[in-house]
């Protein structure tokens, strides 16, 4: 039956290790496992990495995987990029059930920040949660949540609470406990008084000590004075 959904086509992997996983990414392939099926074992796989990059970058949360032309309905359960030059190099799926709920994580994403009257104010917006935890059915899980936060004062808050799920959606995270969004006072930055009081202290001994070296000379050179008036007397 066809679908909406997007399409990964696929081939299993019969062969393993590291020389045969590292031929693999030469030709363009990225290695993955599914997870889960009708006999709960596990299928490894390889396909094309452009193909599924972009399928991934793309997609919502439920995907077709085509493995041998079988087609299975997955959501992504990980994903491993290259620490350097951030190639995916491995994916894990796990495959589902269209007609059973499932806990899963979904992306949170807030709008109107730079609207809301606490930001124009001066305030700062962050947002706490990045993720929630729902349960859905495969095909009712959300690409993101996404929150207005456009009427948000200074020093309020959000929680989880003051929003309301998708349809088919049920948050797992606690309403009154989970902040999703709030706009905090920035802190002032303080002067620095003691550098000032301290520069200045130093400033009077500085002039202290040469009005005081000042004097010195003064006295030594009345001193001196003093004594070529006693000579030419003799």
């Amino acid at each position: 039956m066809a679908t909406n959904r997007p399409t990964i086509e696929a081939t299993k992997r019969e062969q393993f290790g590291s020389r045969v996983t590292r031929r693999l990414r030469r030709t363009g392939q990225v290695p993955g496992v599914v997870y889960g099926g009708s006999d709960g074992t596990a299928t490894s796989f390889a396909a094309d990495a452009r193909a599924l990059r972009r399928v991934l970058v793309g997609a919502g949360a439920l995907i077709d995987l085509k493995v041998d032309g079988q087609a299975r309905p997955v959501i992504l359960k990980d994903m491993q990029l290259h620490p350097v030059r951030g190639d995916l190099v491995h994916v894990d799926f796990v495959e589902v059930r269209l007609d059973e709920k499932i806990q899963t994580t979904v992306a949170l994403h807030a709008e109107g920040g730079d609207d809301a009257p606490g930001v124009k104010e001066g305030g700062v917006l962050e947002l706490p949660t990045h993720q929630l935890n729902i349960e859905a059915l495969p095909t009712a899980i959300p690409d993101q949540i996404t929150i207005d936060v456009s009427g948000l004062g200074m020093a309020e808050t959000m929680h989880l609470g003051a929003i309301t799920p998708p349809e088919g959606v049920t948050f797992l995270d606690d309403p009154e406990e989970t902040i999703v969004a709030t706009i905090v006072i920035p802190s002032e930055e303080p002067a620095e008084p003691e550098l000032e009081e301290e520069a200045g202290v130093v400033g009077e001994e500085a002039a202290a000590e040469a009005g005081a070296e000042g004097a010195t000379g003064d006295e030594a050179s009345q001193a001196g004075e003093a004594a070529a008036d006693a000579e030419s007397g003799e």
